[in-house]
Order: structure tokens, then sequence, then C-alpha cells
């Protein structure tokens, strides 16, 4: 991977470069699963934390949980849910403009004062699309998403994920990557092109 590469992970649609991982450990909660789902979502939980040395915990101090998962049908189920809408700025207006576009997945982050990732909720559509994708597939590539803050169009044309001897693993380049965003060396949010070298420097070095 290259730093051009790297940087592009992480420019937004308007030109800006946005970089940011989490800055406290995981609090996780999932809505809307079944046991066994949601013991995959656990496990993959687990993985990417022990990849890229990030720390889970029971609570966060501040949020309760701060990665809330949620797995539904239709969108309008959204505003239903008790308190939500305190959580999520403009819950309705966001919710028609995702019916709008048929969207079937949505990613909202929440930031600490250093810009590092404090929240994020991950809202699932389960269409046809997603309910055909493996529950281990499903739960990697959406952990692996809200771990840092990729650009929107960084995983559009090429899945984060590979299969390897049947298995769905990270791609080697993504699961370095990941180990370079979180050395605690570097910064937990930058706003400057040049942390795409930084990163390729830590990458090269844990290669």
């Amino acid at each position: 991977m290259t730093p051009q590469e790297i940087e592009t992970l992480f420019t937004r649609d308007d030109g800006s470069f946005v970089f940011a991982r989490w800055g406290r450990p995981l609090s996780p909660v999932v809505f809307g699963v079944d046991d066994a789902t949601l013991s995959v979502i656990k496990g993959a939980l687990e993985a990417v934390c022990h990849l890229a040395g990030h720390q889970m915990a029971e609570t966060d101090p501040e949020l309760g949980s701060n990665l809330m998962m949620f797995f539904f049908k239709e969108w309008s189920e959204l505003p239903e849910v008790p308190g939500l809408d305190r959580l999520v700025p403009d819950l309705g207006p966001l919710v028609q403009k995702l019916e709008a576009v048929e969207a079937n997945q949505y990613r909202l982050f929440r930031f600490d004062e250093a810009g590092a990732i404090k929240a994020c909720f991950v809202f699932l559509r389960m269409d046809q699309h997603l309910g055909a994708v493996p529950a281990q597939t499903l739960a990697l590539s959406q952990i692996v998403q809200s771990f840092l803050l990729w650009s929107d169009g960084a995983f559009k044309d090429r899945s984060p994920l590979a299969v390897a001897e049947g298995a769905t693993i990270l791609r080697p380049d993504i699961a370095g990557l990941l180990r370079a965003a979180y050395d605690p060396v570097l910064p937990p949010a930058a706003q400057d092109p040049s942390h795409a070298l930084r990163l390729f420097a830590r990458l090269s070095k844990t290669q």
C-alpha cells in the first residue's frame, strides 16, 4: 500500500483529509439479533481489537455504551427506539433521507475534544442484499468500518475483506493499516494529508 493509497482511504468527497481512531475503550451493545449472531459479532469485535491493540470495557463512563449496532427491517423502526432521538441529532429527517435513497446501512460517528472517535452508531437495514451476506462477513466488515473514520468511498470498489482457505478475513493491507493507525506514537486524529506518510512509515515498520 502506497502513501497515496492510504491518503485516498481518508480523503472525503470534498477533498478534505480526515483521520480519526477511537480514543477510548469500546463498550459495545447490539440490538435486533439472536444469540448466535451476537456471538459472531462479539468474536469479530475481539479479533479486530486484538489486531489493533485496542481495548474493550464493560461500560463507557460518559455514554454507557459507545458502539451501538442496530439490525432492523425498515428505517421507520428507528424513531420508535426509546431515547434514540437524543443520541442521534435530527433522527426524523435522517430516516427520511435514508428511506428516499433506499440505503441499507449508515454509520454515525461522534468525536471528543481531541478529534478522536468517542461513539459510533451502526444502522443496518436487513434487506435482501444484507440478508444474503453471511453473519461473519457482515460483522467483520461493519466493525472494520467502525474502527477508523474511513472516507465515504474507501470501500466502494473493493471490500476490506478477503477469503483465504474458505474463511473470511481482513485483507492483509487493511489489517496492517489498522495496526499502524492504532500505534500509540501517532495522534488519534489528523486533518493534514501528511498523516498518510506517518501511517505508511508505521505500516512499513510492522511488515
